[in-house]
């Protein structure tokens, strides 16, 4: 369906990639991974049309119907979310009007004869059926189910678009490809600023979806549950894997190990024929024999290696003991106006627990989280923290407090005065801060690096407990792992919100569920809760 044919595209004088050739079958769901400036977005934006490559080709069946989900929702305001969303498909818009336009003729029968009338029936008869094969007859129905689906409630799909927050409008631009239900969807980053009972809700619907999907996301759950194909783009190359994410990594590992030892093999030989010319360059008799080997060198085919990723090992200071009650809620109460987010929660979190807070987007998890950490004072009850804690908090609101005018070193050396240069590059090196990216002034980082950026800073305060609201937004597959192995590592009390199942799984120890107003306790990891709920994530 979709074929990609010696792609190759230059930006800012160096090459993204080259030669780069795959193919995407109908119905087939695939995954696009790579780190970041790798050129993942680049692809779409080619695919689409919407910039142009220096060579290769991009073909598309013409009768192809394609839809493309970005970060940039674009401008929206004016119309009712529900009215985006079933205006969202121009075709069955322009097939509605040809439609309305046919009935008025056949409303006014008298005037047409009968050639005339066939005609129009004839016209109409094609239009109702492309009309309905685009699903324009329960276009309405279906907006409506892929809104609530992506939790936009039915009381608000008559809300001016241009009234909701960005992470919302995020939402209305998804229901707008997901609605067309086309032949083949692309997708960039489709699970940001989405909860985890969203991405579970998409999660199904793509898997249900019979159309072909080629998407990327740094959610590594939900990319290995829907995409049984994964295309990588590293070192200027694309590569294809036929599997899904669990699979390309291993097979990844497999093939570069392959490699090393071709290119080995070939650099004995190379060395060898080399010292043979070395040896007898200089002789007549050889003259024949050396000329030979000069020629076969210059026709090999030399294998490169990738350049190694860099393994940063840094151990975090380990931080000083705290009391063994870390944090005490007693009747724990907390409304915004009339609305009772919480009431009556009391709990106990010991010294070294790892707890994961979930429950229904809006269930009050965020706002726990700021009351515990005094960011919003509680309606009623008490938050006791224990003696000798050190608590560090983590939110999206944490990278406002960055000065943009800071290089990335600057910022870290002014929140660790005490420290040597080479402790602040190494900490910086783990958190993937490297090179000349230290010299970067923070004003120009993306979110994701923003993030690491408060996060390095976080665990090297010595802090004994640490509370994160979705620590892992913005950041992409590489960094959460980063971000997983210093967690698991830390040797203090942690408390965190996360809608990445991986980071659920891999960290947490015990769950509490912020549900109806009340927490539940739940003394196992997520998947003893999963157990426990009779829910599979």
């Amino acid at each position: 369906m979709l074929n990609i044919s010696n792609l190759k595209k230059t930006q800012s004088g160096e090459v993204l990639f080259s030669g780069a050739t795959f193919q995407i079958n109908p119905g087939e769901k695939v995954g696009l991974v790579g780190p970041n400036g790798a050129g993942k977005s680049t692809i779409f934006r080619i695919i689409t049309g919407e910039i142009s490559a220096d060579e290769g080709q991009v073909s598309l069946p013409s009768k192809t119907r394609m839809a493309y989900f970005s970060q940039n929702v674009g401008e929206m305001k004016g119309k009712s979310a529900l009215k985006e969303v079933v205006e969202g498909d121009e075709k069955i818009k322009i097939l509605a009007a040809q439609l309305r336009e046919c009935e008025e003729k056949l409303a006014d029968y008298e005037s047409l004869s009968e050639e005339e009338m066939n005609d129009v029936m004839m016209k109409m008869g094609e239009l109702q059926s492309d009309f309905e094969s685009r699903g324009g007859y329960d276009l309405d129905s279906r907006a409506a189910e892929i809104l609530t689906g992506l939790g936009i409630m039915p009381e608000d799909h008559g809300k001016d678009s241009g009234l909701f927050s960005g992470g919302w409008k995020m939402r209305i631009a998804l229901a707008k490809v997901l609605v067309i239900k086309p032949d083949l969807i692309l997708m960039d980053e489709p699970t940001n600023y989405l909860d985890l009972e969203t991405i579970l809700w998409l999660e199904k619907w793509l898997q249900d979806y019979e159309g072909a999907i080629f998407m990327t996301t740094h959610d590594r759950d939900f990319m290995n549950n829907i995409c049984k194909k994964t295309i990588e783009i590293s070192n200027r190359k694309v590569t294809t894997y036929s599997g899904n994410y669990d699979f390309y990594e291993k097979e990844r590992e497999v093939r570069l190990q392959q490699l090393k030892a071709e290119h080995s093999r070939q650099q004995d030989m190379l060395a060898k024929e080399e010292e043979f010319i070395a040896k007898f360059k200089a002789r007549a008799s050889h003259a024949a024999q050396v000329q030979s080997r000069v020629k076969k060198l210059e026709k090999i085919d030399r294998i490169e290696l990738p350049p190694e990723e860099e393994s940063i090992q840094f151990e975090f200071s380990t931080p000083e003991r705290g009391g063994d009650d870390v944090i005490s809620l007693k009747g724990l109460t907390k409304a915004w106006g009339e609305n009772i987010v919480f009431e009556n929660l009391s709990a106990l979190i010991k010294r070294l627990d790892k707890i994961a807070v979930v429950g229904v987007n809006g269930a009050g998890k965020s706002t726990l989280l700021k009351v515990i950490c005094e960011q919003t004072e509680p309606t009623a009850g008490s938050v006791h923290i224990g003696p000798s804690i050190k608590m560090g908090y983590f939110s999206q609101y944490s990278l406002e407090v960055l000065d943009g005018e800071k290089t990335v070193f600057e910022e870290m050396r002014s929140q660790l005065k005490e420290a040597s240069d080479g402790y602040i590059r190494n900490l910086l090196a783990a958190f993937l801060f490297k090179g000349n990216d230290v010299d970067k002034k923070v004003k120009y980082l993306s979110g994701g690096e923003k993030s690491r950026l408060i996060l390095a800073n976080l665990l090297s305060q010595k802090n004994n407990l640490l509370i994160l609201d979705e620590p892992t937004n913005h950041l992409d597959i590489k960094s959460r792992e980063v971000l997983l192995e210093a967690l698991k590592k830390f040797e203090g009390t942690l408390l965190f919100v996360s809608h990445d199942r991986h980071f659920l799984h891999s960290l947490s120890e015990k769950v509490y569920e912020v549900d109806k107003g009340k927490i539940e306790v739940y003394p196992g990891n997520y998947k003893y809760y999963l157990e426990k709920k009779n829910l599979t994530v």
